[in-house]
C-alpha cells in the first residue's frame, strides 16, 4: 500500500470552478425581465439595470447596434451583452446598456434620462414585440412646450 496523500486540496478547487463557471453562463443564458408597475428591471449576469418609466424619453425599434466601443462584456454566438460606450461620445463616458440575445432580429432601443441608451431584444421575436408594446403602454405621456 502507498502512504501518499491525495491531491485533496487541488480536487476541491477544480470542482468549485467548474461549478463557479457553470452558474456564471447559466446566469447569462438569457435576460430575465421583471415588470413592476413603477420599473422596468433587467438582469442578465453581472449586468442589471433597473429603468423607472418615468425616465423614459422614447422607446423606437433598431435593427442594428451603432458602433461603440466595448467597456466590459462579451458577444458569444447570437448574443451580444454588456456596458459600452458610443464612439462619437467617447469623452462623457455615458454608459449604454446591450442585452441582445439574437444579434439578427430587431432591438428595442430605449431612451432615458435624455440621452442615455439601452439596447434589448428577446431571443424570440414575438416575446420581444410583446415587450416592446408593454413598455410602450408605460411610457409616461410628454407635455409638448409652447
Amino acid at each position: 500500500m502507498s502512504d501518499k496523500k491525495k491531491p485533496w486540496f487541488w480536487n476541491v478547487a477544480l470542482v468549485l470552478t467548474v461549478i463557479i463557471c457553470a452558474v456564471l453562463l447559466l446566469s447569462h443564458y438569457k435576460n430575465w425581465i421583471t415588470e413592476k408597475p413603477q420599473e422596468l428591471r433587467i438582469i442578465s449576469g453581472f449586468y442589471h439595470v433597473s429603468l423607472p418609466y418615468k425616465d423614459l424619453d422614447s422607446v423606437v425599434w433598431t435593427a442594428k447596434l451603432p458602433p461603440m466601443e466595448r467597456l466590459h462584456g462579451f458577444s458569444a454566438l447570437q448574443k451580444e451583452k454588456g456596458v459600452f460606450r458610443e464612439f462619437k461620445d467617447s469623452l462623457t463616458n455615458k454608459k449604454v446598456y446591450v442585452f441582445v440575445d439574437n444579434i439578427a432580429q430587431q432591438k428595442i432601443k430605449l431612451v432615458y434620462r435624455d440621452s442615455s441608451y439601452l439596447f434589448l431584444n428577446l431571443k424570440d421575436s414575438t416575446a420581444t414585440l410583446a415587450l416592446f408594446n408593454r413598455v410602450l403602454g408605460k411610457m409616461p405621456l410628454k407635455e409638448p412646450l409652447n
